[in-house]
């Protein structure tokens, strides 16, 4: 799971569960003593940011889970898979555009970085250069061909090239 996205997460669960430890059970006891619960409005509300914040700290968690069982010996290395840029032709748009495929904590598509989990991202997920990917969208059907493609792998291989040619160099 990459660091960044691990912090992030993180740090969303430990606003939440102070909140839900220290804030919450604080804003409850004052909106139990206003007295009838019935008709209390700051009681209810409180009960039911508790509720979300329950669920959301479970859905965060779940996704920590599935995150850290990712297994980068399975990402495919010549195939298009998490953490691999990509340079498409967009026929559609007569047009080549670049992508990196991301978690979907990641994704900012003004950016170029597309969830393996967004019609585009699983619709490249897979694809080898040469091979043309149909991509049903809201705005219809688009064929991108993969021009090129950097995997994670590729990536890392590179990174450590240049580590041990400025590592040589010193």
């Amino acid at each position: 799971m990459p660091e960044h996205i691990k912090k992030l997460l993180l740090d969303e669960i430990k606003i939440l569960e102070h909140e839900l430890a220290h804030e919450l059970p604080a804003e409850i006891k004052k909106a139990v003593a206003m007295g009838d619960l019935s008709e209390n409005a700051e009681y209810h509300m409180a009960k039911q940011r508790q509720d979300f914040v329950n669920a959301r700290l479970g859905q965060l968690k779940r996704r920590m889970a599935e995150l850290s069982l990712v297994n980068l010996s399975n990402i495919p290395r010549d195939r298009t898979g998490f953490g691999s840029t990509v340079v498409v032709y967009d026929s559609t748009k007569d047009e080549e555009i670049v992508y990196r495929l991301v978690t979907s904590e990641e994704s900012d598509v003004s950016k170029g970085l597309i969830s393996t989990t967004s019609p585009i991202g699983r619709g490249l997920v897979g694809k080898r250069v040469g091979d043309v990917a149909t991509i049903v969208t809201p705005n219809g059907k688009r064929q991108l061909e993969i021009l090129k493609l950097t995997t994670i792998h590729d990536e890392a291989a590179e990174a450590g090239q240049q580590d041990q040619a400025a590592a040589g160099g010193k």
